[in-house]
């Protein structure tokens, strides 16, 4: 007999085995699935591990009509061929799960980590309940810790609040998409299409920000900019004014004083003032500032910052709270940073200089885990963006606990005939926690010369410049997370994954996220029959009350039946509307495809526009005035092709061609524009090839080489192909061996 723990993914078992055992780890494998079997202060123990989630939601009966309420957990093998790996997990939990008799959960301690676990002691280990481990690092000592204070129970209140979520998730957005799919069926054509309890909302919040940028006047104002300068360096100050919403007044202004040669200095003054040190990590601040220091994408940040936890050397990331718990003990932590020889400097420094270590801790908090911060364990091989994270984690920790950064601004107004001009500049007196935090402070310093009151300067240049009101900026991938978090939409976990399903069903693109046409068309249309599945306030309410059951406040049946009753509200209503959505749908998933097709004009009628088409070879582009113009053109065939709204020198449209794991290669429709940058000897000897005058042998074959033309350019290529492959590059625009051989056949 013994304790069976199951833990969320192998590695956390490898770790939990090697934390606890008495002596080494025996380590057996059943089908590729690691078992660890160890003992603990005389106690035998078994350690296994799920792969996530094992066990999925799906329908009793298989359907595709909606409502449907009458769903099941599964194995995930049942549920999805993706997830066929998952089934020799649950045989060999289930295997040692008859011989155990004690049952330990060690999952992560989260909301999907509990469900994880309950599905695992319920349906693979035929158990009402189970111990709980709860730690947020895999060290040794925290894991011990757990084992011995482990909980009795499960945390109900949060396995509960997890599975709610999962039922909610799949009710709402399996119904919805559903009722959208069908109506588009209805109006004669399928495309499975997309919504959600929280991707509505997302949608919609893009959408607005879309609709407010395309519906934005620009309205123009003029401001009046002196120059002038002390000891070489160069001041600039603007009217007190600021912006002159009326022509006249500032030419007026500028009339009066353009030609004047100096600038007094009327006033001066400095302001200094404390900059308080960043609060530590939790996952949405982490996810923010590894895209504005580094441009990676949330979803990748918190993959990057589960792998740092799993290596055991940051804490557990999916967390909402900003504070460093005092038990961590600050200064045994910092010493144990320091011993890394990267970050002895800053850790000798910092316990040096600060009197009281106390972190500068902010107001979010989270009941579950701490803020994210480093174990002390020294990482091995880190490399690309998991060494920048976890840089970042360390630097952003250490900072939080130095002294304030002093900055000083200097406010200097001048006099150019009675009309003031304001300078401002300001420096870092002090820089406090920007040491521990370099080189990821990112502020500016404008340092202004000294100066005296009615010191005369030379005014060097006074200009009038006319400039545009801006509309208001697009989300990025970080921004709309932030926005989602702002808003309570979403979890801390899940809210990367919705802006991603949004880019997958092609409602946004592009780093600054861009609503398309269909995700506007969709929107507009859930807004006009639905309104209901974009009502934030509703979805706020759901995430409150998952709160509630893990408080323990509240019923998984009792929130269950409300959804059920709103969302037979919801696709009663739909169901009454559905020809007039499918419609609706139908032109703006046509629409949306044409313009997607769209690659520009015709170079050869100047009338019809060329468009993306599917021939018995595959995709060509072709002018849609066929057949008054038969003018074709070949398209890479080695990616996807899009529209750029560009055209060459010659009139050509300009694409853009995206290859997976590659740059996004800009091309002319027409092949000379893209053998511009050839050299002129590579030209002739192309041109001798093509007339005869230069004979190459294959130096694969010995069979005789040819000039093939492809959309890119020209390219080299055996006579011999298929039996032989080889090919020569000529364009830089493309170096590739494949595309060659894509294009040949």
């Amino acid at each position: 007999m013994h304790d069976l723990i199951i833990t969320e993914k192998p590695s956390a078992a490898k770790k939990i085995a090697e934390a606890l055992a008495d002596g080494k780890p025996v380590v057996e494998k059943v089908n590729g699935v690691s078992i660890f079997k160890i003992s603990h202060k005389k106690k035998d123990i078994v350690v296994v591990s799920a792969v996530g989630h094992i066990y999925s939601l799906t329908e009793k009966e298989k359907s595709f009509t909606y409502p449907s309420y009458d769903i099941e957990w599964k194995p995930a093998a049942d549920v999805d061929k993706g997830a066929a790996h998952t089934r020799k997990y649950i045989n060999v939990i289930k295997k040692e799960a008859k011989s155990a008799d004690s049952f330990t959960i060690a999952c992560d301690y989260d909301v999907e980590g509990e469900v994880i676990g309950l599905n695992v002691i319920r349906f693979a280990c035929n158990q009402k309940d189970a111990n709980r481990m709860k730690f947020s690092t895999l060290t040794k000592p925290d894991l011990i810790k757990a084992y011995e204070n482990k909980s009795k129970t499960l945390d109900w209140g949060q396995g509960l609040a997890g599975e709610t979520r999962h039922y909610l998730d799949w009710l709402y957005g399996i119904n919805i998409s559903r009722a959208l799919t069908l109506a588009m069926k209805e109006a004669g054509r399928f495309k499975i299409m997309s919504s959600g309890r929280v991707q509505g909302p997302a949608l919609k919040i893009i959408v607005d920000k879309e609709k407010e940028i395309k519906a934005f006047i620009p309205v123009p104002y003029w401001q009046i900019i002196l120059k002038t300068e002390k000891n070489s360096v160069e001041i600039e100050a603007m009217h007190k004014t600021e912006k002159f919403w009326k022509e006249e007044e500032a030419k007026k202004i500028y009339e009066d004083i353009k030609k004047e040669k100096t600038a007094s200095v009327k006033d001066i003054t400095k302001k200094k003032f404390n900059q308080a040190p960043p609060t530590p990590f939790n996952l949405g601040d982490l996810q923010t500032e590894a895209y504005r220091l580094f441009k990676i994408q949330p979803k990748q940040t918190l993959q990057i910052a589960q792998n740092l936890y799993l290596a055991g050397v940051t804490s557990y990331p999916r967390t909402s709270s900003q504070e460093i718990p005092k038990e961590l003990g600050y200064e045994k932590l910092l010493k144990a940073i320091g011993k890394n020889p990267i970050y002895k400097v800053l850790t000798e420094k910092l316990l040096t200089e600060t009197k009281t270590l106390k972190p500068n801790n902010g107001k979010k908090k989270d009941p579950a885990h701490p803020s994210i911060y480093p174990t002390g364990t020294i990482p091995k091989d880190l490399k690309g963006g998991d060494a920048k994270v976890y840089d970042l984690i360390v630097k952003r920790f250490i900072a939080t606990f130095a002294e304030p950064a002093e900055r000083e601004t200097m406010t200097i107004t001048f006099d150019v005939k009675k009309e003031e001009f304001i300078g401002k500049g300001t420096i870092t007196t002090y820089k406090g926690w920007h040491n521990f935090y370099a080189p990821y402070v990112k502020l500016k310093e404008e340092e202004l010369p000294v100066l005296q009151k009615e010191e005369e300067l030379k005014a060097k240049k006074i200009n009038l410049y006319q400039k545009e009101t801006q509309p208001p900026k697009r989300y990025t991938p970080s921004s709309i997370i932030s926005e989602l978090e702002k808003r309570g939409l979403g979890t801390k976990a899940t809210r990367a994954d919705i802006v991603e399903n949004l880019f997958k069903r092609g409602y946004v693109k592009d780093k600054s996220i861009e609503a398309t046409e269909i995700g506007i068309e969709v929107e507009d249309i859930l807004e006009k029959y639905v309104p209901e599945l974009l009502d934030e306030e509703f979805t706020r309410n759901i995430e409150e009350e998952m709160e509630s059951i893990r408080e323990k406040k509240s019923t998984q049946e009792k929130i269950l039946d409300t959804a059920k009753k709103h969302l037979d509200k919801i696709l009663s209503h739909f169901k009454k509307q559905e020809g007039k959505v499918g419609e609706e749908l139908v032109q703006a998933n046509q629409i949306a495809q044409d313009n997607a097709n769209s690659l520009g004009p015709c170079p050869e009628c100047k009338k019809g526009t060329i468009m993306i088409k599917r021939g018995k070879f595959g995709m060509f582009a072709a002018c849609d005035k066929y057949p008054d113009c038969k003018k074709t053109f070949n398209l890479p065939k080695n990616g996807a092709t899009q529209s750029t709204d560009k055209i060459s020198e010659t009139g050509y449209p300009i694409i853009q061609v995206l290859r997976q794991g590659k740059i996004p290669m800009e091309l002319s429709l027409n092949p000379e524009d893209n053998m511009k940058n050839i050299p002129e000897e590579k030209l002739k000897e192309i041109k001798d090839l093509k007339s005869g005058k230069l004979k190459k042998e294959c130096p694969e074959c010995k069979k005789p080489l040819l000039v093939r033309t492809a959309i890119y350019g020209d390219f080299v290529a055996c006579s011999g192909f298929p039996k032989c492959k080889y090919t020569e590059s000529i364009t830089p625009t493309f170096n590739d061996k494949k595309e060659n051989e894509e294009e040949q056949k």
